[in-house]
């Protein structure tokens, strides 16, 4: 009986694959013969339908490209062809190559995530969104994140929500999840910027398990039946929205109040629909939480491997602590001043960003013929830039898979290196994660 219900799971699981990527399917643009008059790079298109997208997506250690990405390069080369996510595409391990795509967006490449994306995030998401609606949502991002905003307020609010978050441990008879706890404390911080959410109010509480269940979705295969993960982030995602749309419509009966928060701010600023403005809460919110809990997971992470980068960390930060005493100062806080002392804590985080590829590739798809070293990429294919095999690439860095921070201290720069993306689409919240991280860090080190 069970292995009959392991094949029966097995055929199900096929069956649903597959119409998840026929639906998502397009038909490469050139024909046979125009085909054969381009010089393709080499590669394996897999299975009809289905192509090679199973054995990318199979589950393998951050600290690695993966299995279908080491054999595909070793055999091919770091640019190769292949089928993923229903479409014809070039996969890209070349360094020069994945710069170039980021830098030609919107000129010979452009952003184009799968359909059943736009589904669960929006049509408005900023992550779907190309042209000049694209500019306008990342303008208030960049707006929202804004280097004066980081000194002026939300420094403090992030050293006070690390604080909320370390107190809560003192109470903790058990071992705690750090995963579960950094997820916490971005989710919290980002719900009192967008929101003005106080951390531990039953609405924050509330909200915050639907998005857990929402972000489950996110990353769940979208087969959009009764009782799979998807399913249940669509009706989360519904309920999220019915939430902020009765904070907005109560904004909107009494203007006269003011909040200090994001949508406070697009609501009196007009520009944006309704809908607009909901997509936009719901994405900042998700763009602000996950990435850095994760970031922030590995960091703590690889630290507790590598007791001599801790030590170099912590002595740091006493460093810092030891100047504002010297300094006579009265206020404990940290400032931007004590912050920019922060050089290894920044060595600390490039590091776990580079070894533990929090984003590891992003979609594009070519919008004209385009050659690169001899290999051309046809209009419509789609391209992979992988961020993670450059990361890891023993051509660029001496021992890639050691978690060394100490490598950046020699780097003045490296134009390679992309965590955050790049070009036109660089992500507008990366000094906010790197503020997130350090000031946590801080006080992690010096009270634990």
């Amino acid at each position: 009986f069970e292995t009959l219900g392991a094949v029966v799971l097995g055929v199900l699981l096929a069956l649903l694959i597959v119409i998840v990527f026929v639906t998502n399917l397009e038909y490469p643009i050139c024909n046979s013969s125009r085909k054969k008059q381009m010089n393709l790079p080499p590669g394996n298109m897999g299975w009809p339908v289905l192509g090679q997208t199973v054995q990318y997506l199979k589950p393998h250690a951050a600290t690695s490209p993966g299995r279908f990405m080491e054999e595909s390069c070793a055999r091919y080369g770091k640019i190769f062809r292949s089928h993923l996510f229903g479409h014809p595409t070039v996969v890209s391990a070349d360094p020069e190559l994945n710069k170039f795509i980021l830098q030609n967006e919107g000129r010979l490449f452009e952003c184009s995530y799968p359909s059943t994306i736009g589904g669960i995030l929006g049509k408005w998401s900023m992550l779907v969104l190309v042209g000049e609606m694209h500019k306008h949502m990342r303008t208030i991002a960049l707006n929202f994140m804004s280097n004066k905003k980081l000194r002026s307020k939300l420094l403090d609010d992030i050293e006070m929500q690390t604080l909320l978050t370390l107190k809560s441990w003192e109470k903790m008879k058990q071992p705690l999840s750090v995963q579960s706890e950094t997820k916490k404390f971005t989710f919290n911080l980002m719900a009192k910027q967008i929101l003005s959410f106080n951390s531990g109010e039953p609405e924050t509480d509330d909200l915050m398990k639907e998005y857990f269940t929402f972000m489950k979705g996110v990353i769940s295969a979208p087969i959009n039946f009764p009782g799979t993960s998807y399913r249940r982030a669509l009706k989360s995602r519904s309920k999220i929205l019915e939430g902020v749309k009765k904070i907005m419509d109560e904004r909107k009966r009494r203007p006269d109040i003011h909040y200090d928060d994001l949508l406070d701010n697009v609501i009196k600023d007009g520009r944006l629909s309704t809908e607009q403005i909901l997509d936009l809460v719901l994405n900042i919110l998700f763009a602000g939480h996950e990435t850095s809990a994760v970031a922030l997971t590995l960091c703590i992470y690889f630290l507790d491997n590598f007791p001599l980068a801790l030590d170099s960390l912590r002595s740091e930060h006493l460093g810092i602590i030891r100047t504002k005493q010297q300094q006579e100062s009265n206020d404990p806080r940290l400032n931007w001043d004590d912050y920019k002392q922060m050089e290894f804590t920044n060595n600390v985080i490039n590091e776990t960003l580079r070894i533990g590829n929090v984003v590891r590739f992003v979609h594009r798809k070519a919008l004209k013929d385009v050659k690169f070293k001899g290999y051309d990429i046809p209009a419509g294919w789609k391209v992979l830039p992988v961020f993670a095999a450059v990361h890891l690439d023993p051509a660029l860095y001496d021992n890639p898979l050691q978690f060394n921070p100490q490598r950046w201290q020699k780097m003045e720069s490296n134009a390679y290196f992309t965590p955050f993306g790049g070009g036109p689409r660089l992500c507008a919240g990366l000094e906010l994660a790197k503020l997130e991280i350090a000031v946590f860090l801080h006080h992690l080190v010096l009270n634990y």
